[in-house]
């Protein structure tokens, strides 16, 4: 059963038989909003990315994007750059996906961001969402809608903590500007 999350819910990652999830999906899909023109509706490409930063004891140890599709211990994979986007309804056009069991120890927490590389605001984008997957059986845990089309160019969309022995996701929504992961580091430094 999915979990409509809003900003700052957390929920636990265990299976609901006591055992944890071993690997998770996030992923991000989007659609450019139409625009009013002289000429009618139309809509420009929008090219949003995924990032996973990496993070031990509150310094960025790693990161995963478009440019690094792994990291570096291999435990966490981007599946690839999607540079128009237009799922937005369902399917995710880019994913990052996180081998629980494999995330070395000293990692403690990995923040999910997405920024729009070619700069155009969220006020261009709709029905953008980040979504959990359980991916050894495909079922959707939790999805957390974008929304809002503010002045900002990016977002600090969710992290996947450790808690206890297993892992928490927390839902974050904070708007951020930058074209890059890079940009968004002083932002992230607040929510660990």
């Amino acid at each position: 059963m999915t979990v409509n999350m809003t900003k700052g819910q957390a929920i636990s990652l265990e299976k609901q038989d006591g055992g944890s999830l071993s690997a998770v999906r996030m992923g991000l899909g989007w659609k450019a909003a139409p625009r009013r023109g002289l000429f009618g509706s139309r809509t420009r490409e929008i090219d949003l990315d995924a990032s996973a930063v990496l993070f031990a004891d509150k310094q960025p140890v790693d990161v995963v994007f478009f440019r690094h599709l792994v990291s570096d211990d291999g435990s966490v994979r981007h599946t690839g750059d999607n540079l128009v986007g237009g799922a937005g309804q369902g399917g995710d056009d880019e994913a990052i996906v996180v081998d629980l069991a494999r995330v070395p120890v000293h990692i403690d927490q990995i923040i999910f961001t997405v920024n729009s590389f070619t700069g155009q605001t969220f006020q261009e984008v709709q029905n953008a969402f980040c979504r959990l997957v359980d991916e050894t059986n495909g079922q959707e845990l939790a999805r957390y809608t974008l929304d809002g089309g503010g002045e900002y160019t990016a977002q600090i969309m969710a992290k996947v903590h450790r808690s206890g022995s297993g892992w928490t996701m927390t839902a974050l929504g904070v708007p951020a500007r930058g074209r890059t992961f890079q940009d968004l580091v002083p932002t992230i430094l607040p929510v660990l």
